[in-house]
């Protein structure tokens, strides 16, 4: 994670840099992709009052936090568990979702025949999609040779189908529909 601290209306010392910034790496451990993630810390003297003020982006997060108190060392302390919790909570709901969205599909095979005759499903499979990258499910194509493959887009958090076009390309069929 890349941390910038700006500080206003005093000079830091060594030991408050790298204590925040070691308060502030402990928070990794809740973000899914940690090294992309920018955080911007300001921490700023007003008289009395010591105020941090934190704002955390990362793919498909976006978080900001303020707290004051009459010491910086316990204003970290307090911003830092604020965030964690923040971000904890979001870590749920995320969990929440891909859970909710791996539920069944339910695949089936349909002959056609001539007019006058009656349609019949001939087979039925069940299949839970695995979330997966959009490249992910390109090579899991390629490596098990279906002509398509049903995955959990894990981006979007929607069923997606990916399949082979005659050009060598690959297609994606996305409904645009959460589950």
């Amino acid at each position: 994670m890349n941390i910038a601290f700006h500080f206003k209306n005093f000079e830091p010392s060594d030991g408050l840099r790298d204590y925040a910034a070691k308060r502030f790496d402990k928070l990794t451990k809740y973000m899914p992709n940690a090294e992309t993630a920018e955080m911007t810390v300001t921490l700023t003297v007003e008289k009395t009052r010591q105020i941090v003020d934190v704002i955390i982006d990362a793919d498909m997060v976006h978080i900001s936090a303020r707290e004051r108190s009459e010491d910086m060392y316990s204003t970290v302390d307090l911003i830092t568990d604020k965030l964690e919790a923040q971000l904890r909570k979001m870590r749920e709901k995320m969990k929440d979702r891909r859970k909710a969205a791996a539920g069944q599909v339910t695949t089936e095979v349909v002959s056609f025949t001539e007019e006058g005759k009656v349609h019949s499903i001939e087979e039925s499979d069940r299949y839970s999609p695995k979330p997966m990258a959009v490249e992910e499910a390109a090579e899991q194509l390629n490596v098990l040779g279906y002509e398509f493959f049903v995955f959990l887009n894990s981006e979007t958090d929607r069923v997606n189908v990916i399949y082979k076009r005659k050009n060598g390309d690959y297609g994606l069929i996305d409904p645009g529909v959460s589950f």
